[in-house]
């Protein structure tokens, strides 16, 4: 017996050698959620290797919970406002605000060496703990759709963190008050490999300085900066020898710096090792001097470009090796094809609605089912897609299903515009696609009243096993769809409805359903009365419900007057293992916590 016992503990210590070993490699979230929970010692082996950790929502716990479960965590990416926000849908003031975050950041997480705020309200101050507490040793700092600050929290970045390899900004609402923060960076810092604030308003920093980080730091191979000259950057181009990604900058009138007889810009020169590029208010005659590298790019950011149909199609045909490819619907069938034909490594395409609808007055200027059909058959690697179409048929869902086999994430958006679209409902192609496509965890439909039946949203659910985040819009008939899709989604953790007009008892019973579901928004749903009394069928332990009521918000038009635009009511609902939160703004109403 006794004998016996001494084997059984040699057995579990060897157990607990070799999943020791065995954890640091095992980096799906999932999986290690399924391990921890195997027993009491694989738990405690979970938190003692887990190394980075992706909070999708800042109040669905609390900064000292999680510390004490992870004290050895390198790395923390932590989400705010839900997505919503980026379109302007909930109060600006609804929350997110990471000073309890950075105080506890400041206090207890040693090991910390990489952060990123995504989507939260970041102060001067809070920039400032965080530097003193961490700034040593600090290696990654993203403050991704941020608000809140301004140049002079950059500046005790810039001051002190001297291992900080990315600086990351991009679509930040900062403050300008000097460019003193890039030129403190410049001058001590001799590691950065990537600096980002594009998208911003930064105006104020000094080429020099640019020039300067490039002389300093031999790492550096990503910077991408806000709206500039492109030409005062030569010198900034000659140092950064080992630069692969650049985007920023823009094209004035020089034309002593254009040479009529070669049609292009003789004297700009970049990077010899640059893969990824993206202009802003870049023209057909400007884009000529990509031309000479053209085949080597793997990525292109035209999102800010002036480039129409045409342009797109010779940019195009001159990429070979292309990847990743952002631009707008100007881009039109024509391009897509011309991407089907001469980028057969297209992994990534998104493509946005044009702000003013450039080159929509045309047929050129528009993405249907024509384009998308001649992108699935000729670009068989595509992981992801998000596009804006104006029209749209089963036959081409059928098709992405058929030859898309590798596509993980898919978002499409039906502009709403007089076009009648023929093919609608889509029910029987969203079907095919998501039968075909099984890699795909995430997936969007934002279509118009009528596009997906709800024989259609059954399909959903029922073909969407491995799918973690949606966003439905306009979709379904009635609460019987919505019933329908709750019966399937097994792993939805994220959804997101809009214009859908459920009914609150719908809501709840497909929430319930939803057994992995960690978050929902709704926004315009047929509310009860008393607002959000039938709720309460979805009550239950450790699940916040807030709810936002309709407000009118003040958004400009095209023509460059404010238009009064009604929103209707939003319902926010999540797993919170911190309980309510106490930051809760006057246009919110946390109606059961």
């Amino acid at each position: 017996m006794e004998e016996d016992t001494k084997v059984s503990r040699i057995s579990c210590s060897m157990s607990d050698v070799v999943l020791g070993c065995v954890m640091p490699y095992i980096h799906d979230p999932k999986d290690r959620d399924a391990v921890s929970l195997v027993c009491r010692r694989w738990y405690e082996l979970d938190a003692l290797t887990r190394k980075h950790i992706t909070i999708a929502l800042c109040y669905s716990t609390s900064p000292d919970r999680l510390w004490r479960r992870f004290k050895h965590l390198e790395s923390l990416k932590l989400k705010g406002k839900p997505r919503a926000a980026m379109f302007n849908l909930i109060p600006e003031d609804w929350g997110g605000y990471v000073t309890p975050w950075i105080s506890e950041i400041a206090e207890s997480f040693n090991c910390l060496k990489s952060i990123h705020f995504r989507r939260m309200i970041v102060s001067d101050s809070d920039l400032e703990l965080l530097v003193s507490a961490r700034g040593r040793t600090l290696q990654v700092l993203k403050l991704d759709k941020c608000s809140g600050f301004s140049t002079d929290g950059l500046v005790h970045i810039g001051r002190s963190c001297r291992q900080l390899r990315t600086l990351f900004l991009e679509e930040s609402s900062i403050v300008e008050n000097d460019g003193d923060w890039l030129h403190e960076l410049a001058m001590n810092n001799t590691v950065l490999a990537t600096l980002n604030f594009y998208m911003t308003d930064l105006m104020k920093f000094k080429f020099e300085d640019l020039e300067l980080i490039a002389r300093n730091c031999p790492s550096l191979i990503s910077v991408k900066i806000s709206d500039c000259e492109i030409l005062d950057l030569l010198r900034f181009f000659r140092a950064a020898a080992g630069l692969q990604e650049f985007s920023g900058g823009s094209f004035s009138e020089q034309p002593e710096l254009f040479d009529e007889e070669s049609n292009k810009y003789s004297v700009v020169s970049f990077p010899p090792k640059l893969l990824s590029l993206g202009l802003t208010y870049m023209g057909t005659i400007e884009m000529t001097i990509i031309f000479p590298f053209a085949s080597v790019l793997k990525k292109l950011d035209l999102l800010c470009a002036l480039l129409d149909t045409e342009g797109h199609c010779l940019l195009i045909e001159r990429c070979p090796n292309l990847e990743v490819l952002e631009t707008r619907n100007v881009i039109g069938d024509r391009g897509l094809e011309a991407l089907a034909q001469n980028c057969k490594r297209l992994k990534r395409l998104r493509i946005e609605r044009g702000d003013d609808d450039q080159g929509m007055e045309d047929e050129e200027g528009r993405v249907s089912q024509r384009g998308l059909i001649s992108l699935a058959q000729g670009c068989p690697d595509l992981e992801y897609i998000a596009v804006y179409v104006s029209d749209i048929t089963n036959a081409s869902l059928e098709c992405i299903g058929t030859y898309s086999k590798n596509l993980c994430d898919f978002r499409l958006v039906l502009l709403e515009r007089e076009e009648i679209i023929t093919d609608l409902p889509l029910d029987n192609g969203v079907r095919a696609l998501l039968r075909g496509c099984e890699k795909l965890r995430r997936f969007a439909l934002y279509l118009r009243p009528g596009g997906l039946t709800d024989v259609g949203l059954g399909y959903v659910g029922q073909y969407s096993q491995n799918i973690r985040w949606m966003l439905l819009g306009f979709v379904g008939d009635s609460d019987a769809g919505l019933l329908a899709f709750s019966r399937g989604c097994f792993n939805l953790q994220k959804l997101e409805i809009r214009g859908c007009s459920f009914s609150e008892p719908a809501i709840a019973a497909a929430v319930m359903q939803l057994t992995s579901l960690r978050f929902i928004w709704v926004q315009g749903y047929k509310a009860s009365s008393p607002a959000g009394s039938e709720l309460l069928a979805m009550a239950r332990p450790f699940w916040n419900i807030e709810l936002i009521p309709s407000r009118q918000v003040t958004i400009p038009n095209p023509d460059g007057e404010d238009v009064l635009v009604e929103h209707p009511a939003h319902i926010i609902a999540y797993y919170s293992l911190a309980g309510p939160r106490a930051d809760f703004p006057d246009s919110v109403i946390p109606f059961i916590q």
